[in-house]
């Protein structure tokens, strides 16, 4: 746990975001909390349960204390009673309910392989719909996780039965195309194969949040999950790998069609790991708050030297202004991975910590990325000049523009903090307030961008 100070400069530190309030009305918020706690600390609580309750008390007297106590406590409870209370008929009900859904989600997709007459359907129909074959479990787990009301359920469910609706009824033109290599489809069936998960993804965050959606603490929760998610996720499918290569070269002398067998285990495996994985995140919640620092540690100085070298070789040999389109997916998607660093980065950070070393490396990375993703624009609107628009072009433009905004107010609001002129609470604001951005253009590829080029 974090010292006594430490806490009460964090809560200072929130208070004084508001311009409305002067430093005397803080200060003497502060001597309440301060007289608070002391009079809680001689009735045998600890710093952190008698920070707990004063913050809790203050709310009801002040608008703003009550906005923190909201926003901060519910965090602060957790860790104070997570390494005492017994969990582990928790931790059973908990393992249950992620089995069930993951075994639910695994049999939606050997069903749909096998009613789609597998592997002889139209493949293009399948990419387009995994997203749905799986994501509508994740967010019935978290919602029976979370207890939620049968309204709160409605409207989790809502984005997957518009979406399941709406890219299945949209008439994609019925041609070959090297955008898309699954199979017969259009540029528009592939943007939407490749947006709607991004869609649906976020959708989760309802009930992961159980129906709370205000707090910016709990979002940025939201975001570290998604992290910690990922990084176990990638970790069973290294494992899965392991085991079935090994089943292959145990059966394969006894005859068995061990290709076939795994064409059908591999999806419905992959699809029952996506809610193991978030059950071993939730489960591991105590160890995965010991490893976002330590990653976001290690990664963050081995992307800015990768990206600040980059920059400066594509600058000085001119390949910049000559991208490809190959390689502007490759930088894409690097510049994507940057911002889920950055995003990692803020969820791992202690708010009321001061400005550090790992700051000013994060800077740097956002800097050099930056001048990346300037190359890539100018790359873009030159081949737009030049080739005209198209749905891949569109959205790909708009990928990089949201992506050099938000890169810059993060530069923006890191240079202030490392400054000093401003706390770390704008950073974190910054990109919280920027999530629902991305939302929005990946839920407009999906519903505009196919009627726009007139499905092709």
């Amino acid at each position: 746990m974090r010292s006594l100070e430490a806490q009460i400069a964090e809560w200072r530190s929130f208070l004084t975001q508001n311009p409305a309030v002067d430093g005397h009305e803080v200060d003497e918020l502060e001597n309440h909390l301060r007289s608070q706690i002391t009079d809680l600390a001689t009735t045998g609580l600890s710093d952190d349960e008698a920070f707990l309750v004063a913050v809790k008390r203050m709310g009801s007297l002040d608008d703003l204390a009550d906005a923190y106590a909201q926003e901060y406590s519910g965090r602060l409870w957790k860790q104070i009673v997570g390494s005492t209370r017994d969990r582990t008929t928790d931790a059973t009900d908990g393992r249950l309910i992620a089995v069930t859904f993951a075994v639910a989600s695994a049999i939606a997709v050997a069903l749909t392989l096998l009613v789609g007459g597998y592997p002889d359907y139209e493949a293009s129909w399948l990419v387009r719909n995994a997203g749905l074959l799986v994501l509508p479990f994740l967010s019935g787990y978290f919602a029976v996780r979370q207890q939620l009301s049968a309204q709160q359920m409605l409207v989790s469910a809502i984005p997957f039965v518009v979406a399941a609706v709406l890219i299945n009824l949209y008439p994609y033109a019925d041609n070959t195309s090297e955008d898309f290599p699954y199979g017969e489809g259009s540029a528009t069936e592939l943007l939407v194969a490749l947006h709607l998960p991004v869609v649906l993804w976020i959708a989760c965050a309802y009930p992961y949040l159980g129906g709370d959606l205000k707090s910016r603490e709990r979002l940025m929760d939201f975001v570290r999950f998604t992290g910690e998610w990922f990084i176990y996720y990638v970790l069973l499918a290294l494992g899965g790998g392991v085991l079935l290569g090994l089943t292959a070269a145990i059966l394969e002398p006894a005859g068995v069609d061990v290709e076939s067998i795994i064409e059908w285990v591999l999806p419905a495996a992959a699809a029952g790991g996506v809610i193991v994985a978030a059950w071993l995140v939730e489960s591991k919640q105590a160890v995965i708050e010991n490893m976002a620092p330590v990653l976001t540690m290690v990664f963050t100085p081995l992307f800015a030297v990768m990206l600040i070298v980059s920059a400066i070789v594509y600058a000085v040999t001119g390949i910049g202004a000559a991208f490809d389109r190959e390689l502007l997916g490759v930088f894409d998607a690097l510049l994507i991975v940057v911002l889920g660093l950055v995003l990692y980065s803020i969820s791992a950070r202690e708010p009321s910590a001061p400005p550090t070393l790992m700051d000013r490396v994060q800077m740097a990375a956002v800097a050099a990325a930056l001048i990346l993703d300037a190359m890539v624009l100018g790359a873009m609107i030159v081949r737009i000049g030049d080739l005209g628009f198209t749905p891949n072009r569109l959205a790909a433009l708009g990928l990089n523009i949201m992506l050099f905004v938000n890169l810059s107010g993060t530069a923006w609001y890191s240079v202030r903090l490392l400054t000093g002129r401003d706390t770390f609470h704008r950073l974190e604001g910054w990109q919280i307030s920027y999530l629902p951005v991305f939302a929005a253009w990946a839920a407009a590829v999906v519903i505009i961008l196919p009627p726009l080029f007139s499905f092709e």
